[in-house]
């Protein structure tokens, strides 16, 4: 497996990370109060196929949906079901396509309808940790910098980071070398190469860093069962500063029209 990526590889993860954005995008456009999951999930799927790609996490280890839709207490791998999202909820949706023979992988947690403001700063701080590793994802540097300065932020508020889930390279496979976990040390774990593709992905909990599997083998849950958030980037190593592969704008554009 080849950690580091050529430019033409870089561009081909670039356009599938840049197709989960449009994808994620068209997701938030039918987030609603009233909205099932599953509906979600077909919107998603016929997205991705409608832009030449397939889903790259349907059928991937035996996962039968094309999208993890993790609700509330629910972190990451959730099932899309007949379940109605309700005003107050907070929803994880994690998506992979694959194009061009190179996979895009990237997760954002919305807010449905009015949600309390405690969960809307796990939210914004969740989201802002994952800058915060990035800022760290620089040739030179060692997996442990980027997992130092996502736990260092988030424990700051009495959040937990989970432990048993991390980030991942990305490229040909969904899930390649090295394994990128949000908590660390500094100067610690595998050096950090100019052309590395890393999907990292921040899961923090309101409470308890401590998670438990579901009975349908993939869903994991906070074990206090207080509100888990979750946000991805696809980013390349690159000297000084990483580079950013997957995008929010799409997503950020239709939630800004929806208050307007």
């Amino acid at each position: 497996m080849n950690l580091v990526k050529t430019e033409n590889e870089i561009n081909l993860i670039r356009e599938s990370s840049l197709l989960v954005g449009k994808t994620l995008a068209e997701v938030a456009r039918n987030i609603s109060p009233g909205i099932q999951t599953q509906k979600l999930d077909q919107i998603a799927e016929q997205f991705i196929r409608d832009h030449g790609a397939v889903p790259g996490f349907k059928g991937y280890n035996g996962f039968p949906f094309t999208l993890c839709i993790s609700v509330n207490e629910n972190v990451v791998h959730g099932f899309p079901s007949a379940r109605e999202l309700i005003d107050g909820d907070i929803v994880s949706v994690d998506c992979g396509v694959l194009m061009n023979g190179f996979y895009g992988d990237s997760a954002y947690t919305f807010a449905v309808g009015d949600v309390n403001e405690e969960t809307l700063a796990l939210l914004n701080r969740t989201r802002e940790s994952l800058y915060k590793g990035i800022e760290k994802a620089v040739a030179g540097n060692r997996i442990g910098d980027i997992g130092f300065a996502i736990q260092s932020f988030v424990e700051d508020f009495g959040y937990g980071v989970v432990r048993d889930l991390v980030g991942h390279g990305l490229g040909k496979n969904l899930h390649e070398k090295p394994e990128v976990p949000n908590f660390g040390r500094r100067g610690k774990g595998p050096k950090l190469v100019e052309g590395m593709v890393l999907a990292i992905e921040p899961m923090v909990n309101l409470g308890d860093k401590r998670v438990v599997q579901e009975s349908d083998g993939w869903t994991f849950r906070t074990v206090d069962r207080k509100p888990s958030a979750h946000f991805e980037h696809d980013v390349v190593i690159r000297k000084g500063q990483a580079e950013i592969l997957s995008t929010f704008d799409f997503i950020e554009e239709v939630l800004n029209n929806k208050l307007n």
